[in-house]
């Protein structure tokens, strides 16, 4: 596949609900969070945030999370039902919403927060964000390709931002659906690329 020519000025590296919750070892949704460990897929955004790190890409990383009191969250579809009755819930300022090991969260990171919906950009401050930034690239890297991550895409291009997707850093379940989404869903709307060439890329900025 064609590789992308990212400017490091004008490119962001969003990671999606890497968070303890999600894809740690305590994880809300065991069967995801080991999809994203066995495929090596926490490893690699782990690698891409610190590359990015390495060759000045503005790093953002995307945060679901809720109330305690549960004010103010979406209800109005199944997913977020059953979410309020697992065992471990992404509560505001517990470990569940905190960046998940092995990625490094460093100090001009931006940690993008939300208490409703899907998507780490409709309804937050990402693109906001972005625009003061300077930003017309955005790299999506995270979980999962059921929901989040095509939601994050589809968000990004409508807004008029240029998608990078490295296919081996996005996890979901099963597993084979995610390659069914990146062939018939995420290739046609976004520029596919791997974590290597990623990591060859800003390797010499660093």
């Amino acid at each position: 596949m064609p590789q992308p020519e990212l400017d490091p000025a004008t490119t962001a590296l969003l990671t999606v609900e890497c968070q303890n919750g999600v894809v740690g070892e305590e994880s809300a949704l065991p069967e995801l969070a080991k999809e994203a460990r066995d495929s090596g897929m926490l490893g690699r955004v782990a690698a891409l945030v610190d590359a990015a790190h390495g060759a000045g890409v503005q790093v953002l990383h995307a945060i679901a999370e809720r109330r305690p009191d549960g004010l103010a969250a979406s209800a109005n579809a199944r997913l977020f039902r059953a979410a309020g009755k697992l065992p471990v819930r992404q509560l505001s300022g517990s470990r569940a919403v905190e960046v998940a090991a092995p990625i490094e969260v460093a100090g001009n990171d931006l940690v993008v927060r939300r208490l409703h919906g899907l998507s780490p950009i409709a309804g937050t401050d990402v693109d906001a964000l972005l625009r003061n930034l300077g930003i017309r690239t955005l790299v999506v890297a995270g979980v999962s390709s059921n929901i989040a991550i095509p939601n994050t895409v589809f968000d990004a291009v409508n807004l008029g931002y240029r998608v990078v997707v490295p296919s081996d850093a996005i996890a979901g379940v099963p597993a084979a659906y995610t390659a069914e989404v990146i062939r018939n869903c995420l290739a046609l709307v976004a520029t596919l690329t791997t974590t290597e060439a990623l990591l060859a890329q800003w390797a010499p900025a660093r």
